[in-house]
């Protein structure tokens, strides 16, 4: 739950949650310095969740908002267009049950990785961009996601701005893996962007997308030393084992329920 902090929050949440019999395996909260007050709580046990979720609301003050959320597996749809890194990481991890999630499908504007894509059994969209407006390829898009409904959609080095009309489809829902440490070096060619720059790290970002070009919540980041005497592409190839983690932990995160969404930034618990 989020939202205005009050005294004797925790409490009352623990206090209805030990009235439904149920288990507390962990609790974490923050409250900001704007006295904005971020808590999750991970319990088990029998009873009706509309219940506990019910007396939640009757006892907690008006204005939080409240999730109930069961522990299950996402359903998400990875796009991608030709780089194949950060899909074979997340496909072996789906594949032993590593992931925290259900891989519906895979979209791509080539059908570079079909072959790989295949061999996991997942279905593949191959929806080109040529000859299309942006929206008119969206369009696409958006009639194949109807088929599967899915909570999140992965950008898995998927070279392509969605416009503002499509991501308003999925707010908070699309994450994305950059390859720079954001805030720097947006947009296109970040590697030759640092190697230009001079830069002693480099690093990858996985953030929620928003209306504005790399500009969303950042979920996780991380770095990797580098120095003079690596060229623009030696960088980029030392990057991708950067993206390949630091996406899976985002996603560990959001599919966890562990990720809340402030302004611009993200409150991890």
């Amino acid at each position: 739950m989020d939202g205005p902090d009050h005294k004797g929050l925790i409490y009352q949440v623990t206090h209805v949650l030990y009235n439904h019999n149920q288990n507390i395996i962990s609790q974490d909260e923050y409250v900001s310095p704007s006295g904005q007050f971020f808590m999750r709580t991970e319990f088990e046990g029998e009873g009706n969740p509309k219940s506990i979720l019910d007396d939640l609301t009757a006892t907690l003050p008006a204005g939080l908002n409240l999730r109930l959320n069961p522990k299950k597996k996402k359903d998400v749809i990875l796009f991608v267009t030709k780089e194949h890194h950060c899909l074979g990481e997340l496909l072996i991890r789906y594949a032993f049950d590593e992931l925290d999630a259900t891989i519906q499908a895979v979209v791509s504007n080539y059908n570079t990785l079909q072959p790989l894509v295949s061999k996991f059994g997942i279905p593949f969209h191959y929806i080109s961009h040529e000859h299309k407006t942006r929206e008119e390829h969206e369009e696409a898009i958006l009639r194949t996601l109807e088929i599967y409904q899915p909570e999140y959609l992965v950008l898995a080095k998927y070279m392509r701005v969605l416009t503002s009309d499509f991501v308003k489809h999925y707010p908070n829902r699309i994450v994305n893996i950059h390859h720079s440490f954001l805030p720097a070096f947006i947009g296109a060619n970040p590697y030759r962007q640092a190697y230009d720059r001079g830069v002693k790290i480099i690093g990858a970002t996985a953030h929620f997308v928003n209306d504005n070009l790399d500009e969303g919540p950042i979920i996780a980041q991380d770095v990797k030393e580098v120095d003079h005497r690596l060229t623009a592409f030696d960088m980029a190839t030392l990057g991708k084992d950067t993206e390949k983690s630091v996406l899976s932990k985002a996603l560990k995160l959001v599919f966890n329920d562990r990720v809340f969404i402030h302004g611009n930034r993200t409150i991890i618990l």
